[in-house]
């Protein structure tokens, strides 16, 4: 049997989870890629208003996807292209997470998915500054030429695990994701009117418009992680310091951290092991040498060989079900 999933990756209209406008899919069987496809959709109704800040990571506009099916008209094409594969995606609780709120909002029934994370596992298996997807690719050898083309991030994503794979000397998806000390997660099935709404979901029902901010005055606490957070989620156990200005209010991405289980920080140490940084950063700044005073430090200190990642802003809002502020866009 080999080697064999669905690689998957979603872009987004806005903030909220549920608006996919693109989706991409690499099927992998005995370690080859041996089908793709990818579509372009409407968002849900109701949730398809786009973000000028997704647009301009993404490119895709309103106008692009005016006459497309939406979501749910698509899903049965998608459901149909995954079949009883395990999906893998490049910080994959965000794929999972759109699946499931466009499923919630579209009011339409899908089945449960076990899935994996090629970020977890990245993790495991290279040393890099950042383990954003295109810092992977061209550390597996994988080619990444348009980055946030869903087509191309997932058949990226399927090249990195089976480079992960190649190195781990791994035979099966479930023997290699069992060699790297994790396990696969599971997305449940939905049933409309029966299946609890994801927290995405009830708070993107329950929440009125969005307030902007200027500024904050200062750092604000470092709160206590969550004991009772996921261990399988990419900032449990992580120690977060963030750095320039964010779309949110510092002292609230502190505590979106805390709630996955990492210790927010003030400052940059020896205990850092994730720097989040505001300002349109994005990971080819690594190179062109657009950092913060904080950034520069902890390049230095991965130079001499501390294991520290650094996210985008959008990265940070991917992994806690964050959105861009009204403000901001």
């Amino acid at each position: 049997m080999g080697i064999e999933f669905t690689a998957i990756d979603f872009e987004t209209a806005n903030g909220f989870r549920g608006s996919p406008c693109a989706v991409g899919l690499t099927k992998v069987r005995d370690g080859r890629i041996v089908a793709e496809a990818n579509w372009l959709m409407r968002p849900p109704a109701g949730h398809d208003h786009f973000d000028s800040r997704n647009v301009a990571i993404h490119g895709i506009t309103a106008d692009m996807v005016a006459h497309q099916p939406r979501f749910g008209e698509l899903f049965p094409e998608i459901g149909a292209f995954i079949g009883n594969d395990v999906l893998v995606a490049h910080n994959a609780a965000f794929d999972l997470g759109v699946i499931r709120s466009a499923l919630e909002v579209s009011n339409q029934a899908g089945p449960g998915y076990d899935y994996a994370c090629t970020v977890l596992l990245s993790r495991r298996s290279y040393f890099l500054v950042s383990y954003s997807l295109p810092y992977v690719a061209e550390a597996a050898g994988v080619p990444l030429v348009n980055h946030h083309d869903a087509v191309e991030d997932a058949r990226a994503c399927a090249g990195i695990l089976l480079d992960i794979a190649r190195r781990a000397k791994a035979s099966t998806l479930q023997e290699l994701v069992t060699g790297h000390r994790l396990r696969l997660s599971r997305l449940d099935a939905y049933q409309p009117g029966i299946s609890e709404l994801s927290k995405a979901t009830r708070t993107a029902l329950e929440r009125g418009p969005a307030v902007g901010w200027a500024g904050w005055p200062d750092e604000g606490l470092n709160p206590d992680p969550n004991p009772a957070a996921d261990p399988t989620h990419p900032l449990y156990g992580q120690t977060v310091v963030f750095t320039g200005d964010l779309g949110i209010p510092r002292p609230q991405a502190k505590q979106r951290a805390a709630v996955l289980g990492a210790q927010p920080a003030s400052t940059v140490t020896r205990k850092t092991t994730v720097l989040v940084v505001g300002d349109g950063f994005v990971a080819a700044d690594l190179r062109s040498g657009r950092v913060t005073g904080k950034a520069r430090r902890v390049l230095e200190l991965h130079s001499r060989g501390q294991n520290i990642e650094v996210l985008s802003e959008a990265e940070f809002l991917q992994m806690t079900g964050g959105r861009w502020p009204v403000a901001s866009q």
